[in-house]
């Protein structure tokens, strides 16, 4: 099934969306990448689901990426006495250690590391940010503090530390359970949560051992100040804007959102633009104008991807969603403007054969008529730095590592075909022109470009371009050998 888009769709997977039928019409409707959030559901339930997509992706003899996006630490009081208290702006509020059922003027905070790392002025957030409460003074196992935004504090509401870097590994006892569920089951792609430095996704990958690749969720303040060093050590990002939007005035997020975009596409990695996107249609079958707009400014931006949480994994309308976000990116991968903006916020240094080789198939491209560039790559590296150049044709990545296949699901513009062993460029050639007819992206009468590294099947050797007939004779009368 080819996309009539560049763009990629992430569906996420739940109540409303566990079993094959419905599943497969999110497939169908347009979903690329299905997550699998492991905050909510039993393994067993999560299985099932993969199990399903595996069972879909044999079925449409088509790859598809699997993401489990792991819970991170969950920083959450205690109880109340009667449930819940009212605050006030201007009173005081502690934070302790003590276990007591809470009262109108205490909690208890079972986090020793929070008040560790606390210092006077410190903003302390409760229940998405509505509750907010400034630190006047701190000890080890307590923090008062002045309310200064008021409102209802009830049972387990969870709370948020903006103003420091907390001494909390990103990978709690249950993350790294799921994640070695994850990684055995065969997922092609690890959402990492609570990321604040660059030493937390080192120990994902460490735990991970190259069964997934790491994609990062930047939605701390911290990981927004260590962005470059994280997006080193990362193989994707995804700009998780509802954190974001609670740690951070509201207003600085959109600006946030397109320089983390503009970084993650100068390394050649694939970003998500997550959180929000189309919220109305949990409960209606029409999204607002907004949200629309917010979509599409996404992928006006560039963003390799666009994801569904609630909207799809338990929303009343989880087809009508993706198909509603597949028509906003052909319509807005249509407009003439875009384009414009894509080629204006092109800004790459390129510094290797592998890069000039992919900025010249672009190049090509664009002067000529070629319908599409193939690659074939191993890794995925290529397809990637090609993805980089958002070129106005398909890009084909054929690799004989199904693996590779799924995890490129993710990337800008990709269309997967799983390739036949070969050892000679000319026999690249002919396998690339065969797959650009059979998936529809070419004629007999047509041209492509052909990128790929000599010798065959060696990582990291891209160094060879040529722009191929799809005629097979013309291929053959022209190279004999």
């Amino acid at each position: 099934m080819r996309r009539l888009r560049s763009v990629k769709i992430v569906a996420t997977l739940g109540p409303a969306s566990s079993d094959y039928a419905t599943i497969r019409a999110l497939y169908e409707a347009g979903a690329d990448v299905f997550r699998l959030n492991m905050s909510h559901g039993s393994h067993d339930e999560q299985r099932a689901r993969y199990d399903i997509i595996r069972q879909i992706e044999k079925d449409v003899g088509r790859p598809i990426a699997v993401l489990a996006d792991l819970q991170g630490p969950k920083l959450r009081v205690g109880t109340f006495g009667s449930g819940s208290e009212e605050l006030t702006e201007g009173q005081r509020f502690r934070f302790d250690l003590t276990g007591d059922p809470g009262k109108g003027d205490r909690v208890t905070l079972p986090h020793p590391e929070i008040f560790a790392a606390l210092e006077p002025g410190a903003t302390l957030l409760v229940n998405d940010g509505k509750i907010r409460m400034r630190v006047d003074q701190h000890g080890p196992d307590f923090a008062d503090c002045t309310v200064t935004t008021g409102g209802t504090i009830s049972n387990r509401k969870g709370v948020n530390v903006p103003d420091v870097v907390l001494p909390l590994a990103a990978l709690s006892d249950k993350d790294r359970t799921d994640l070695e569920f994850a990684c055995q089951m065969g997922v092609d792609w690890l959402a990492l949560s609570f990321v604040q430095r660059a030493e937390d996704v080192r120990e994902a990958r460490a735990l991970a051992r190259g069964r997934a690749a790491i994609l990062s969720k930047i939605e701390k303040p911290a990981a927004v100040k260590a962005y470059d060093e994280i997006l080193r050590e990362s193989d994707g990002i995804m700009v998780a804007r509802g954190d974001l939007g609670v740690e951070l005035p509201v207003y600085t997020v959109p600006p946030i959102q397109k320089r983390l975009v503009r970084g993650a596409r100068a390394a050649a990695k694939p970003v998500i633009v997550a959180t929000q996107m189309l919220e109305s249609m949990i409960e209606s079958p029409m999204p607002t104008r907004a949200e629309v707009s917010d979509v599409a400014t996404a992928i006006y931006e560039g963003a390799d991807a666009v994801m569904l949480s609630a909207e799809s994994a338990a929303g009343q309308y989880p087809v009508e969603a993706v198909a509603t976000m597949d028509n906003v990116a052909r319509s807005v991968e249509r407009d003439p403007t875009y384009r414009d903006i894509i080629e204006a916020s092109r800004k790459v240094k390129r510094q290797t054969v592998a890069d000039a080789i992919v900025a010249a198939a672009r190049e090509i491209a664009e002067s000529t008529d070629i319908k599409a560039i193939c690659c074939f790559t191993q890794t995925g590296t290529t397809v990637q730095l090609v993805a980089r150049e958002r070129p106005h044709v398909p890009i084909l990545a054929l690799t004989t590592v199904p693996q590779t296949l799924r995890r490129l699901c993710l990337v800008w513009g990709v269309h997967c075909v799983l390739a036949e062993r070969i050892d000679r460029f000319k026999s690249a050639v002919v396998s690339a022109v065969r797959a650009a007819r059979s998936e529809g992206f070419a004629t007999e009468a047509d041209q492509i470009v052909v990128t790929a590294g000599v010798p065959f099947n060696v990582k990291g050797t891209t160094n060879i371009l040529r722009v191929a007939p799809c005629d097979e004779r013309l291929i053959y009368a022209s190279d004999p050998e």
